[in-house]
């Protein structure tokens, strides 16, 4: 008789870890964590730096958690980053200058949610030129601060960044003053040689209203070594393809992917404000959220005037790892005080 009852519960506690298992898996199927042999087995672009970077970084940290992006590569959003998240991307860009070779400017981005109102990030630059040679072209310190402390018809966030590049550097973070077409001419070995350390402020408005999101920003840009304050704006206004996620698991459902349209380009600067001489894009921008938690983003944009680059193609690739510091165990010892 105790035989059968140590059998009967022996039988009820499996099935409760069983069923403790089963839950366990949905929620994070549910919250879209992989695991670490999810991500070493699914299929990524052969970025081949950033692919090894991240899965050193998935190996160590284990299971992270992932936030929907938009597609947008120029234009800010008021939304900041999860505090103790730390999201790493990729942003790329190429186009075919009328007074110049093809270019390919690339920046690597390390953006962490220091509080709930303030997120800092690192940008690395770096410029190839086809038979010419490939560069890094310096860094850039950007700080976002939220203004408000709840959510609004529209959000103001405030933007400052310092930059230390060069002038082959072609990321093209940004569209300010007279920047144009002529900009591009010139080998790496001479337009390195120009230094450009400079502060860049900008307003970021934001707006949600049913799914929508729509962006503005209002940039201006100063040199510390010299010469007039330059402006810029970007707009953009995107929204996910379906709102509610798809109850079964599949890879691309509608809801995994985002569309939207962006615009952007110079204002000119504090002597000549206005549209005179200056370079605009638009175009439209897609992104999609991989299973494995990546999100992959494009967008084809056209200029819109002889001062402009004629096209421009814009891809990258993120990756958000949930409580950076708490997973590598930084914050081991306070848990343990508690």
């Amino acid at each position: 008789m105790q035989t059968s009852i140590q059998s009967t519960e022996t039988a009820e506690e499996k099935a409760q870890a069983a069923e403790k298992m089963t839950f366990q898996t949905a929620l994070c199927q549910d919250r879209q964590c992989p695991s670490t042999h999810q991500f070493l087995n699914s299929q990524h672009p052969r970025w081949t730096f950033l692919r090894l970077l991240l899965l050193v970084l998935t190996i160590a940290l284990g299971p992270v958690c992932f936030a929907q992006e938009k597609p947008y590569f120029v234009t800010y959003t008021h939304e900041m980053e999860e505090p103790g998240n730390l999201e790493i991307a990729m942003s790329n860009v190429t186009g075919k200058p009328q007074s110049a070779d093809r270019f390919w400017g690339s920046a690597m981005e390390f953006e962490y949610g220091a509080t709930g109102w303030w997120t800092t990030e690192l940008y690395l630059d770096g410029v190839s030129i086809p038979h010419d040679s490939t560069i890094f072209t310096g860094y850039r310190w950007e700080n976002r601060f939220y203004l408000l402390s709840r959510q609004h018809w529209i959000n103001p966030v405030i933007y400052v960044e310092f930059e230390d590049i060069n002038g082959a550097d072609k990321s093209l973070r940004e569209v300010v003053g007279h920047d144009g077409d002529s900009d591009f001419a010139g080998s790496n070995s001479e337009t390195r040689q120009e230094k450009k350390r400079e502060m860049e402020f900008k307003m970021i408005l934001g707006s949600n209203f049913k799914g929508w999101n729509v962006s503005e920003n209002f940039i201006a840009e100063k040199n510390l070594g010299g010469g007039a304050w330059e402006f810029g704006y970007a707009i953009a206004a995107s929204r996910p393809l379906k709102l509610l996620a798809s109850a079964r698991k599949c890879m691309f459902c509608p809801d995994k992917f985002a569309a939207g349209v962006e615009m952007y380009g110079g204002l000119g600067d504090r002597h000549t404000f206005g549209l005179h001489n200056t370079s605009h894009y638009f175009g439209p921008a897609v992104n999609w959220k991989s299973p494995g938690g990546m999100t992959l983003s494009f967008s084809p944009q056209f200029g819109l005037n002889d001062f402009s680059v004629p096209r421009l193609y814009r891809f990258g690739v993120s990756y958000e790892i949930n409580q950076v510091f708490r997973s590598m165990g930084f914050l081991r010892g306070q848990r343990e005080g508690k």
